[in-house]
């Protein structure tokens, strides 16, 4: 019932979730990122030049060029404010990050202003988890886009199956998060993406949410392969790898 109705449904638009579904989605998105952890939700990793903030790590680069990968901070705190959260007023000044680096981010740590932000992380976790549903729902048509007409039913065909059941559903909104829709020209190493819609092309037509997690990990040791040595990208793989196998639960 579920994929005939998601077939019914405008392009991108999928079966509303269950408030318990959301989340639970939510939360496991949560664990993959800062294992469930309310300090995990300040973070700014090691080699990276941006903070990870949220249950989805959402990326906020600090003033100056932006990196390769998609920023998401911002559209966060742009969908808290539709939904009437009040921010901060200092999270109102602008779209950068006020930290300029890593260390300064972790200096500040313990700030009141850093709890600040932690609080209201803390406590809007049901609207990031609505959050990360619409991205979903909104990396589709963006997908489709850049397919040609005969590649575009096929891949359409494989995300309405795997959104049609639960473990698909969220497999499709953590990698989507974690990885991004794989549409940037930016995000490509010699040429080569690793988003969701270069696990869909790698997965079989037919293919389940076993293949789907199958591809995701081939996907992402390629991306490894093609990475600059600089960045020292074969650390990550273990845990990346882990986590996409946790798709499949059998």
């Amino acid at each position: 019932m579920l994929h005939l109705l998601s077939l019914l449904l405008p392009l991108g638009a999928l079966p509303a979730l269950a408030p318990a579904d959301l989340d639970a989605i939510g939360r496991r998105v949560w664990q993959n990122e800062a294992a469930g952890q309310v300090s995990g939700l300040t973070a700014w990793n090691q080699g990276e030049a941006f903070a990870s903030l949220g249950i989805g790590h959402f990326i906020w680069y600090p003033t100056g060029p932006k990196g390769p990968f998609e920023e998401s901070f911002p559209a966060l705190l742009q969908f808290l404010e539709q939904h009437k959260v009040r921010l901060p007023s200092w999270l109102k000044l602008g779209t950068h990050c006020p930290w300029p680096d890593r260390d300064a981010f972790l200096k500040d740590a313990q700030s009141p202003r850093m709890q600040e932000l932690r609080d209201l992380l803390s406590s809007t976790v049901p609207l990031q988890s609505e959050f990360l549903a619409e991205r979903l729902e909104k990396s589709l048509p963006s997908i489709l886009k850049t397919l040609p007409a005969a590649e575009q039913s096929l891949v359409k065909a494989t995300f309405d199956r795997l959104a049609a059941t639960r473990q698909g559903r969220f497999a499709l909104i953590d990698y989507v998060n974690f990885k991004g829709e794989g549409t940037k020209l930016t995000e490509r190493y010699q040429g080569e993406g690793w988003g969701l819609l270069q696990v869909l092309q790698t997965m079989p037509a037919n293919g389940s949410v076993r293949d789907f997690a199958e591809a995701a990990s081939s996907v992402l040791k390629r991306r490894v392969r093609n990475a600059p040595p600089e960045r020292n990208e074969q650390r990550w793989l273990p845990g990346w790898l882990n986590r996409v196998k946790d798709y499949n639960p059998n």
